[in-house]
């Protein structure tokens, strides 16, 4: 690899990572700063030209890239969250791609003008939605479990199925020029999607038994995962193109539904690997467009675009959804969202070139027709999925939740004040007894272990993004901190009983890159705060304004009072992150009965 070549990929890496960071801080899909990017940097630009610098590493690439986003997708999917959405799921994994396909071809002929086989192929193409561009837009909306669930299904496990169903296309159009009929093209293609199972069901079994066993130690467990995957998706591909796809997302369920001691690692190590591939992959096929493929678009192509938008895409999810349990706000939702993305590129790419090379002339319409598919559904969809999610009340609104572990009567008024300020809030405690006040108080609660599966898909924390555990176990207190830090942030996890920093007991404190922050700028436990309660002290709330700011505040006590949040607008502020309280602000804190100030 030439030097130019590798500090190209460095910088894709770099910049893709950092369209990600810039997304996260606007609050702006990360899929549309992606794309955004990738026409500056390629027809905008000229800076990179993957085509000419890749050369024919450049499918082979994509093809990697998006069997490591399949498979860490299908590493997603736990059956478990089948239980309450098994009708909708099939259903939009069976019943709507047909329906889809049908509709997206009829289209792709009448409106875009293309051949009727040509047009039979795409619109098996335009089936995927994809976790490339599904995956980010959840995250961006904070939809509710759900309808996030349904959307989650259906673009992984269709992906593949679209691919599918382009080379059952493909393979009948061979057949046709070959003169060999129709069920011979069909029965060679069932056949082959038989041995992509077996293979992806073989190499998962396989694997999940040599981890079982203890073959493995624990930092070869990844690497070998990654290995067993590109063999699948390989070897799949040799014994028929783009069977690959539907081999490795077997793999990945096979996998994650083992319940493996080591998944956690396995899936954030995909998760990482995941987010580089889709954002430098991203930025290069967008960077592969050129203007020249846009001028062949016409009026025709922009009708087609929005006949899949707004009848197609509707028209299926309706119809499959139909007398099922799905409550309409949902349907609507579902029928509305289904961005494009790199495997509809991806197979686009693949497949008209060899339509032009049957004689299909039409076929070269395809990858500028995808990429008009991909554009348009990544900024529509990306930037509407949030407000109408909101308006259907199928999102989580105002500032992130919080989830208390552990019930005593000063978390309990804690959860009630933040409750009263409109803070989502689940307090949870292994004891029945110990809910009971909380449970009387009207708030929602969960009995049992937190750190259990049952707490994982019986309770839905979308709108929870911050955790405080407060047991009287600070050992424990670390281990929920720890275990919950991958997926609120190391920076949204506090603890009791934590003493980061102090030297005279620093052979009692955790690791670093153990537990979360402290919940209290002063180092109190669980059973500090149980005695400033017996003395008197509650949990208190304050709102700054212009005439009473914090110097007034500190004045009416002795010392600082011991800070416990913060409240700013649709912001929630905890532990060390507090910042200086200023006017509207909202404090919650502990202190003694004033009657002269507080509330």
């Amino acid at each position: 690899m030439t030097a130019p070549l590798a500090l190209m990929i460095a910088g894709l890496i770099l910049a893709g990572v950092g369209a990600q960071w810039f997304a996260w801080r606007a609050g702006i899909p990360a899929i549309v700063i992606l794309s955004a990017l990738g026409l500056v940097l390629g027809p905008g630009t000229g800076l990179i030209d993957p085509v000419a610098d890749f050369g024919p590493l450049l499918q082979p690439l994509i093809a990697v890239a998006v069997a490591v986003i399949l498979f860490e997708g299908g590493l997603a999917l736990d059956f478990r969250e089948l239980r309450h959405s098994v009708s909708g799921i099939l259903r939009l994994t069976t019943v709507a791609p047909l329906l889809a396909w049908l509709l997206g071809a009829g289209a792709a002929h009448y409106l875009a003008g293309l051949s009727w086989p040509v047009a039979a192929l795409f619109g098996g193409i335009m089936i995927v939605t994809g976790p490339t561009v599904i995956a980010p837009l959840l995250r961006h909306a904070r939809l509710s479990k759900h309808p996030s669930t349904l959307l989650k299904w259906e673009g992984i496990v269709n992906d593949p199925i679209g691919a599918l169903f382009a080379v059952l296309v493909y393979e009948i159009i061979v057949a046709s020029q070959l003169g060999n009929g129709l069920s011979g093209a069909i029965g060679h293609l069932a056949f082959n999607i038989i041995v992509a199972l077996a293979i992806g069901l073989i190499l998962g079994f396989c694997t999940v038994q040599v981890f079982r066993r203890g073959w493995i130690p624990e930092f070869l467990k990844a690497p070998l995962v990654l290995g067993v995957l590109l063999t699948c998706f390989a070897g799949a591909n040799i014994v028929q193109e783009e069977t690959g796809l539907l081999a490795v997302t077997v793999l990945g369920l096979v996998i994650g539904n083992a319940h493996l001691m080591a998944i956690d690692e396995i899936r954030r190590f995909k998760e990482t690997l995941t987010v580089i591939l889709v954002s430098s992959v991203f930025i290069i096929l967008t960077a592969t467009l050129k203007w020249s493929m846009v001028e062949e678009l016409t009026w025709g192509h922009g009708l087609f675009v929005a006949a899949m938008l707004f009848v197609v895409r509707p028209v299926s999810i309706m119809g499959a959804l139909s007398f099922s349990k799905i409550e309409w706000r949902e349907r609507l939702l579902v029928g509305w969202i289904a961005p494009r993305g790199i495997v509809a590129v991806a197979v686009s790419g693949l497949f008209g070139t060899e339509l032009v090379h049957l004689g299909y002339a039409d076929g070269a319409l395809l990858i500028p027709l995808a990429f008009a598919m991909v554009f348009t559904t990544v900024v529509l969809h990306g930037f509407s999925i949030r407000p109408m999610a909101r308006y259907l009340d199928l999102a989580v609104n105002g500032p992130p939740g919080v989830l208390i572990v552990g019930a005593h009567q000063w978390t309990t008024d804690l959860a009630l004040r933040l409750n009263e300020l409109e803070i989502p809030v689940v307090i949870t405690d292994s004891r029945w007894h110990a809910l009971r006040t909380a449970r009387e108080a009207g708030l929602t609660t969960f009995y049992g272990e937190v750190l259990s599966e049952v707490f994982e898909h019986h309770l839905d924390t979308s709108a929870l993004g911050k955790l405080i555990a407060a047991t009287d176990n600070d050992a424990y207190n670390t281990l929920v901190c720890t275990d919950f830090a991958p997926e609120f942030g190391r920076r949204s996890v506090f603890q009791t009983g934590i003493h980061r920093g102090s030297e005279d007991r620093s052979r009692h404190n955790a690791s670093q890159t153990l537990g979360g922050l402290p919940l209290c700028s002063k180092p109190l436990t669980t059973d500090d705060i149980r005695y400033d309660y017996r003395s008197g002290v509650s949990v208190r709330q304050t709102r700054f304004t212009d005439s009473f700011g914090w110097d007034d505040f500190t004045a009416l006590h002795d010392e600082v009072p011991t800070i416990l949040a913060l409240v700013r607008g649709n912001q929630l502020f905890i532990g060390s992150e507090i910042p200086k309280a200023k006017a509207k602000d909202v404090i919650l804190y502990l202190g003694l009965s004033d009657p002269e100030y507080g509330s």
